[in-house]
């Protein structure tokens, strides 16, 4: 009996909680205009919104829908640089973020990929599996301070064609993929 006796069990209540959602699509698409929406109809002002804008001044096209605020990430896209511009935006007082978009950070120059890669050469012999060791901690962190913003959060991501090889040796269509790591959608509320 004495087991069990620090699990808590208890009814379970609506809290306020914060939104964690994505949109994925190819470049053009609208995931941009779509997010900037999304995030003025839960605060219900622009002066609340606040854009993470790696996409080369995509973030500011839509600037005559109000006055969000805005900060441009550029390269290197490292997992760290990415937690400093989501702090900032919470120290500025935004009360959802747009991080436009997340995709950077897993191939963009200085993103994850080329940081394994450069890892696996310096440090590992090659061997990437092996450099994912230290890469994933780094990726992981990035996770976290999206997942634990305590304001909305709203990424974006890029999609592309994703293609297998079939048995007889063709490539096939099968679909379009998120790029960014495998996973990601499962830390979401809601991905479209």
């Amino acid at each position: 009996m004495t087991k069990y006796m620090e699990i808590q069990i208890r009814k379970a209540e609506r809290k306020q909680s914060k939104l964690r959602i994505g949109l994925s699509s190819p470049s053009g698409a609208g995931k941009t205009y779509s997010a900037l929406l999304l995030a003025k109809g839960l605060v219900g002002s622009w002066e609340k919104v606040g854009l993470i804008d790696t996409e080369t001044g995509r973030g500011d096209f839509y600037s005559d829908l109000g006055g969000y605020l805005i900060a441009t990430l550029q390269a290197p896209f490292t997992p760290e640089r990415y937690i400093e511009y989501i702090e900032a935006m919470i120290g500025a007082g935004v009360e959802v973020l747009i991080i436009d978009s997340i995709s950077h950070e897993w191939e963009g120059k200085g993103g994850l990929l080329e940081i394994n890669e450069k890892l696996a050469a310096a440090k590992f012999k090659g061997n990437t599996w092996s450099a994912w060791s230290e890469t994933t901690p780094r990726h992981q962190k990035f996770i976290e301070a999206i997942i634990s913003a305590p304001i909305h959060v709203i990424t974006t991501v890029r999609n592309k064609v994703d293609t297998v090889m079939t048995d007889d040796k063709k490539v096939k269509k099968v679909g379009t993929k998120e790029i960014t790591r495998e996973g990601f959608e499962y830390e979401l509320t809601v991905n479209f």
